[in-house]
């Protein structure tokens, strides 16, 4: 498998233009939240840069470990709180998705606001867009693959840093 490494200069580059991003949406977040693994790093990166605090959140499908929900988080979206997640690719879409049934699940299930919710309070961005994901629309990225045409392995300068 072909891949593809980024270093921590076009990573800096890319939360850079994140964030102008959303300046030029006129979009800021009450808080940002990094993904685990490999969402903390950008959050972080995003976090120090416009002084917006930052959570974390528990999401471990690749690796087969455990989820961890936030019921907190979730009452926030529902009252409007603004959200930024953070990741480092929408490879698949099954992150958004667990993120997605979990939120609203956890708060006032079946509400008609969740289909606004998505996209106006809580906003998803990435470093990189995989555009074969069920996914199709994180709100702000940089990089794009499409790995139904070429798969390849993204790795990222916190990703085999000791080789």
């Amino acid at each position: 498998m072909n891949k593809v490494y980024y270093t921590w200069q076009q990573v800096e580059g890319a939360c850079l233009d994140i964030a102008r991003q959303m300046s030029n949406h006129y979009w800021r977040p009450d808080y940002i939240v990094g993904i685990t693994r490999g969402g903390l790093v950008p959050a972080n990166l995003l976090s120090q840069y416009t002084g917006i605090k930052m959570n974390s959140l528990d999401i471990s499908l690749r690796d087969g470990g455990d989820c961890v929900s936030n019921l907190g988080m979730a009452e926030d979206a529902f009252e409007g709180k603004k959200i930024l997640i953070v990741d480092d690719i929408n490879d698949q879409g099954s992150t958004v998705a667990w993120i997605k049934k979990d939120w609203e699940l956890s708060a006032l299930p079946g509400h008609p606001n969740w289909k606004t919710i998505w996209g106006d309070s809580v906003r998803f961005a990435v470093l990189t867009h995989n555009f074969s994901s069920e996914f199709k629309d994180p709100d702000y990225y940089v990089w794009t693959v499409n790995k139904a045409e070429k798969d390849c392995w993204l790795v990222y300068p916190w990703e085999e840093f000791w080789l």
